[in-house]
């Protein structure tokens, strides 16, 4: 229904003082509260290690443990000048200036032109005030929502951070392996093309058959084959990694280095305090508030609400009304909202404990990854060494001549794949610590991305 006030535009404003100030304490729908979620009280895989305390964490700059002053280079570059991060912070800047559209809700709005005055609903020209009163508190459930909602995606930005950054980081430590293999394919292709001109000049003096022709060839063949390939790996791994950088690969390059990086200690912390280390998680939990205040909007659309209106005209002067109105029969309507908001409520609890759950399944497959790992890291070097050394012990044999050169290729090679071996399993635990990394959150904190002003 519709009551026409004096005319006085005033008065309405007074009446909208009085009742905002009453209905100011007025919120519907729950006060959010974060539920519960499944945490232990350690990890179980990582009981071979020391026990972990609070205070160990993970160093903002994760990435410096592994000690390349390139990488720390590189890496300094990926939320700058990457450009999936880049769309990722454009869509927080968005659901911020959603806050705001929110927020002017809850003022007047002010307009010009053509004004409703008179009990004839005369019109007039001038300037006109409209203010929706707030009784219920949907427009303020409405801005906590949306500032949830871009708390989130704040969160998600750091997620995406994190996770470019940890594949920058793999992706070069594969390049520098790379780097490393393909000096020993050299030194392979080498000795198999020496081998091959040897029996080639042995073959045109009778000393050998064609059958070791075809071998050596083949041997020779192989080895340019393996080189070829691991040097075309390489190139796609510096592509990959210019893209990440927000560069084109014809303009950027990385030159060959020693492949240095160490294996470092990774500590865990506490399972408690994975919940506010992990970006993913805690974008989860502001998903949780922003559907809790969701479900205070529904329930004001259930009750009455009143819409004030003034304005100053140039023919009748100040004028105001108040719409007040109050639903009867909606056929279902808003009890359907409010329920679709209560259930949407529970989704999102669902999602946020089934994320926690995730996150301590990552933490463990990274801490029994790791463990075993390290566990083959000394056999594989033992063999490593052997091979080395038994690769040492024939070429001298061969310079003093107690071996022959097929010896010498067949020792070489046996300590390429013994070397190689070994690099290879340096690579996945590499991998996996950062993986590790990545499930412990790496250095990311909450106030690092979130405004300190925002309520948690």
């Amino acid at each position: 229904m519709s009551a026409r006030l004096p005319a006085n535009a005033l008065r309405a404003l007074l009446v909208a003082g009085a009742v905002m100030a009453v209905a100011a304490c007025t919120e519907v729908g729950p006060n959010y509260v974060r539920p519960a979620a499944p945490v232990p009280a350690a990890f179980k895989e990582a009981s071979a290690q020391k026990a972990p305390h609070a205070e160990s964490v993970i160093a903002g700059k994760w990435w410096e443990i592994y000690g390349d002053p390139t990488l720390n280079a590189l890496v300094s570059q990926v939320a700058v000048s990457n450009q999936s991060l880049a769309a990722a912070a454009a869509r927080v800047r968005q659901a911020q200036a959603l806050i705001e559209v929110a927020q002017g809700a809850s003022v007047p709005s002010v307009t010009a032109g053509t004004l409703k005055s008179g009990r004839k609903n005369e019109n007039d020209i001038g300037i006109g005030v409209s203010w929706e009163l707030d009784l219920w508190g949907r427009i303020r459930r409405d801005v906590e929502s949306h500032r949830a909602i871009a708390e989130a995606s704040r969160d998600d930005l750091a997620a995406a951070t994190l996770s470019m950054q940890a594949q920058l980081v793999q992706s070069y430590f594969a390049l520098r392996q790379d780097d490393a293999v393909i000096d020993l394919l050299q030194q392979s292709a080498d000795a198999n093309e020496q081998w091959h001109r040897m029996v080639g000049n042995q073959y045109a003096q009778g000393q050998a058959s064609s059958a070791n022709v075809a071998d050596a060839t083949m041997k020779a063949s192989a080895a340019q084959l393996q080189l070829a390939d691991t040097k075309a790996a390489r190139a796609q791994l510096e592509h990959a990694i210019a893209v990440m950088l927000g560069k084109a690969p014809a303009d950027f390059a990385i030159a060959p280095a020693a492949f240095i990086a160490n294996v470092p200690d990774v500590p865990t912390g506490v399972p408690a305090s994975l919940l506010e280390r992990r970006p993913d998680v805690a974008a989860s939990e502001r998903r949780m508030a922003a559907a809790s205040a969701r479900i205070g909007v529904a329930k004001a659309e259930t009750l009455p609400s009143i819409n004030l209106a003034a304005g100053i005209g140039i023919l009748k002067g100040p004028t105001g009304t108040a719409d007040i109105r109050a639903p009867l029969f909606t056929g279902g309507r808003l009890t359907g909202q409010v329920t679709n908001a209560d259930e949407a409520f529970n989704e999102a609890v669902a999602n946020y404990r089934q994320t926690v759950l995730d996150a301590f399944r990552e933490v463990e497959d990274g801490l029994v990854v790791t463990s075993t790992l390290a566990a083959h890291a000394e056999l594989q070097a033992r063999a490593a060494k052997a091979a080395t050394e038994s690769d040492r012990v024939t070429r001298n044999q061969y310079k003093q001549g107690v071996a022959d050169y097929p010896a010498v290729v067949e020792s070489a090679n046996a300590a390429l794949d013994g070397v190689r071996g070994d690099m290879q399993l340096r690579l996945r635990r590499l991998d996996a610590s950062v993986n590790l990394i990545m499930a412990l959150g790496g250095g990311w904190e909450p106030a690092s991305v979130r405004d300190p002003k925002s309520p948690r």
